[in-house]
């Protein structure tokens, strides 16, 4: 295997804007030390937040290495733009070009309600109007042949039609075009000349996959926010070179590595799950450090908690996901994409939750947050809505004056207002409202989380969680003793811990291509053909990103003739031909066989779709503080009352500072850890260790 390449004594800086905090990490490789900065985010200009992180990075950097600081190289960005786009709806005026007879594929979708009992059902309202859908006169058949021409007048004939829309943005999604995207690269290239400064997306170009409507809806979605992306991220780099000037800016992807910025604009749909992907990179990272095999990757912001089972040491990935859904935890009730994206599950609330009564009188929590602005009652802003972190305070989980190490004081005042307004709604005491908001969340997220483990045959008592995010530390050990999880992990600078990831990264790309085909039909020409042109276009990609490395791989989805599910499937990259066949059906076989116990005798293997995966290498990552964090001296530790849900009261318990706590130390629970971007709750019988890399491992002893 190629060894990742590693330049000499560089800085890199990575970026992720948040639902409350923006996050940003600085890290000098070789060596991986680190220095941290937190900011509000800035919904109004998420720019600005993310400036100020880079230039208080930078400073902090220059006072620690002064005259031999490193030169900046690169940012890495992840953004939660592209979900609060489509979830309020804000995006370009955008038309999408169809062929004739398929304007209503995106109202028609699947044909099947999420929920058959609702009957005030609110289907997701589609991002383009049917009055910006556009019809084609042009057909392909299945196989990819030309069954209605397509004309340079038809083409014509709809750019007037386009230009009449005064649109911003154009999805073009024409029939069959996975499996001959002629069409749609003749439609694209006239109306990139028929309209200047109108953005184009095309379907073969992001999910050249099977499945109409599912395609439709991932172009749609793409175009709706590729004008908004665009401007984003331009002003972004002009922001990042005011500050250094010729430093290139490089973006996370969902499917877990990270490409150039140019390409993100392209298509930014692929960024959708940016965020929460790089926290799980981070928590994988972590595992490697500290051999372990089966993670449970939980991070929880300030917005949304989320999670991913990951076994040997590599993500799960998924092909086809939902997005802004009308009722969040319901399949069918979102957008459907076809991107690559690390296998999350959304497990439940964040930091900034509101909790309320609902119509029967018991307490739910979210999906409304109180966001950076005005943010929970007791960050003093405005906010009156009692939100998690309040419970969080009045539980002494969070202290009052250490907030962001000191930056910023919490308001309790403010916090037992707001929870006395919903306690008194329950007709509950103050406290049993605030443990209530923190207990749910809990057990949502390990509900969540069984469920998923199990669905996978595997059992929860044999993972470690690994906890990352502002709030992740705070419930990840109540989470996982509900889970009877018996480890979890908490690696250095948690709380930015998506930042980590970032950097961890690899630069990757993702192709596919449908062509549903027996396995013994396979024409292995035509195949090895699509894989060249497919890896000539994503080496340029993976350079445009900086990678000067690169390991290739092979997928399929397969599944028997007359079945409809595929199994994903992954082999290393070779000259495909018809050797080739017996590897996948080999691969084929022993994946099906341990998902259901047998084979289907005498059925015949079918391959559904292509795929082609190229990363640049990678052997994990070791962080350490750049600062002086990790060499605190020794502190007496402070004392203050907390709640403990096993004895359903007060009690007092040690508080540490995190770094002042060497490599090697031992300490029983209950018990906090506090650092500046995140505090470490330990309120059951524990066994605390403080790892080599500074990493905290908590074995719990105490279950229900």
């Amino acid at each position: 295997m190629n060894k990742p390449f590693i330049p000499e004594n560089i800085l890199r800086v990575a970026v992720d804007i948040g639902g409350t905090f923006t996050d940003g990490v600085a890290s000098i490789s070789p060596g991986g030390r680190i220095w941290v900065s937190k900011s509000p985010t800035t919904p109004n200009d998420p720019g600005e937040a993310v400036s100020t992180v880079i230039e208080d990075l930078l400073r902090q950097v220059d006072a620690s290495e002064g005259a031999i600081a490193p030169p900046l190289a690169e940012v890495v960005h992840g953004t939660t733009l592209i979900t609060n786009t489509l979830i309020e709806r804000k995006g370009a005026k955008t038309a999408l070009v169809v062929t004739k007879g398929m304007r209503d594929v995106l109202d028609i979708g699947r044909e099947w309600r999420y929920d058959i009992y609702d009957l005030e059902i609110e289907m997701p309202r589609q991002l383009i109007a049917a009055g910006d859908r556009v019809e084609l006169d042009e057909r392909l058949d299945a196989t990819g042949a030309v069954v209605v021409p397509l004309s340079d007048d038809e083409i014509d004939r709809i750019a007037a039609e386009l230009k009449s829309l005064d649109v911003e943005s154009v999805a073009v999604s024409l029939l069959h075009s996975y499996v001959n995207t002629g069409h749609e690269k003749k439609v694209a290239e006239r109306l990139q000349a028929a309209l200047p400064g109108v953005a184009v997306s095309l379907s073969s170009d992001l999910a050249r996959e099977i499945k109409e409507f599912e395609r439709t809806s991932t172009v749609a979605a793409n175009a709706y926010v590729k004008p908004l992306v665009a401007t984003y991220l331009r002003e972004l780099h002009s922001r990042i070179a005011k500050i250094r000037s010729g430093i290139p800016l490089r973006v996370m992807v969902s499917s877990g590595g990270f490409t150039s910025a140019e390409a993100g604009a392209e298509s930014p749909i692929l960024l959708l799950e940016s965020g929460p992907a790089a926290g799980v990179i981070s928590a994988l990272n972590t595992a490697r450090q500290n051999d372990v095999d089966q993670v449970l990757a939980f991070d929880m912001g300030g917005t949304t908690a989320k999670a991913c089972v990951a076994v040997g040491g590599e993500p799960p990935i998924a092909h086809s996901f939902e997005c802004a859904r009308v009722v969040r935890f319901k399949r069918g009730s979102g957008f459907p994409i076809l991107i690559p994206s690390i296998e999350l599950i959304e497990i439940g609330a964040g930091g900034g939750s509101i909790a309320h009564s609902n119509r029967l009188g018991l307490l739910n929590i979210g999906p409304e947050s109180s966001g950076s602005v005005p943010g929970p009652a007791c960050y003093g802003r405005g906010g009156a809505d009692p939100t998690v972190t309040d419970a969080d305070l009045l539980l002494g989980y969070l202290s009052p004056t250490n907030f962001l190490g000191g930056d910023m004081k919490l308001d309790v005042p403010a916090a037992e207002r707001a929870m006395a307004r919903l306690a008194g709604e329950l007709k509950v005491k103050p406290i049993e409202a605030a443990w209530g908001i923190c207990n749910i969340v809990n057990e949502n997220m390990a509900s969540a989380a069984r469920i998923h483990i199990a669905e996978n045959g595997l059992d929860p008592r044999d993972f470690t969680m690994v906890a990352t995010g502002g709030a992740g530390p705070l419930h990840a050990v109540e989470v996982a003793r509900k889970l009877h999880i018996p480890r979890l992990l908490i690696p250095i600078a948690a709380g930015a811990g998506s930042c980590l990831g970032m950097l961890a990264a690899p630069q990757r790309v993702d192709r596919a291509w449908s062509n549903p085909q027996l396995l013994a039909d396979v024409d292995w020409g035509l195949v090895a053909k699509n894989f060249a042109a497919l890896r000539s276009e994503g080496e340029i990609e993976l350079a445009a990103a900086g990678a000067k490395a690169v390991e290739w791989r092979i997928g399929a989805e397969m599944r028997y003739y007359g079945q409809g599910a595929e199994i994903p499937i992954s082999i290393p990259f070779e000259n495909v031909g018809a050797a080739t066949s017996k590897l996948l059906l080999d691969t084929f076989e022993a994946h099906y066989e341990r998902l259901y116990g047998r084979l289907v005798p005498n059925a015949a293997p079918q391959v559904i779709t292509w795929r082609l995966v190229g990363r640049a290498p990678t052997d994990g990552h070791h962080f350490e503080w750049g600062d002086n964090r990790g060499n605190t001296t020794p502190a007496a530790p402070a004392v203050r009352k907390i709640y403990l849900p096993l004895k359903g009261d007060y009690a007092e318990v040690k508080v540490y500072d995190r770094y002042s706590l060497a490599p090697g130390a031992q300490l029983q629970g209950p018990l906090i850890l506090e650092e500046r971007e995140s505090t470490i709750v330990v309120a059951v019988e524990s066994e605390v260790a403080i790892r080599p890399d500074l990493t905290v491992s908590v074995t719990i002893k105490e279950f229900d």
